[in-house]
């Protein structure tokens, strides 16, 4: 008998920086979306986004690693720092099958990157591949009935929190401690990171 293998969602992003909504979604998806766990694979450098304001990809990570701390169904990746770049998701999730073959990948999105999926490098053989879970986003409607074999709609609370949002508030002086992890945000003021 195959052995069974390990439901693990890759989200990936530049998580610039991590915030609640992030965390909230994984949680959601591991506590009732039928996941084992959830890996944060923090992106070098998105094709499809100017990265002006990105930071520093090892502070990211850190970021992100301090913001799991504790949840043992979460994990931080730096994979993709190791692809060639611009890294594509069809190859990142290639790659994680071949290094990680004990696990079955199941690809995160939100539904507005689903309106622009046939826009993604090889979107189609990625379909056919890889399994993939569509949360929702504000503004972005899906109907679940349409969507083909391979991807299913996760029913996970809306949540209208992004990182331009919470980069242009820390910029503004507010104080928006309760959208991020307390180490997280601790480590941003410290630093004076985004201000």
């Amino acid at each position: 008998m195959a052995e069974k293998k390990i439901k693990t969602g890759v989200f990936g992003g530049s998580f610039n920086p991590i915030h609640i909504g992030h965390l909230a979604l994984a949680n959601y998806l591991c506590e009732f979306g039928g996941l084992d766990e959830v890996w944060f694979l923090v992106s070098p450098h998105n094709p499809l986004k100017a990265h002006d304001d990105l930071l520093d990809d090892t502070l990211r990570l850190e970021l992100a690693q301090q913001a799991i701390d504790g949840y043992p169904r979460f994990r931080v990746s730096d994979f993709e720092f190791h692809l060639p770049r611009p890294s594509y998701m069809v190859h990142t999730l290639d790659k994680l099958r071949e290094t990680y073959p004990q696990h079955a990948f199941h690809l995160i999105i939100g539904s507005d990157n689903w309106k622009v999926f046939n826009q993604w490098h090889e979107s189609e053989r990625l379909l056919t591949e890889n399994p993939v879970l569509i949360y929702p986003r504000p503004g972005f409607p899906v109907d679940p009935t349409s969507l083909p074999q391979n991807v299913q709609w996760a029913d996970a609370p809306l949540l209208d929190i992004s990182s331009t949002f919470i980069r242009q508030s820390l910029r503004n002086g507010k104080d928006i401690r309760f959208f991020l992890p307390p180490t997280v945000y601790q480590t941003i003021i410290d630093k004076h990171l985004y201000s």
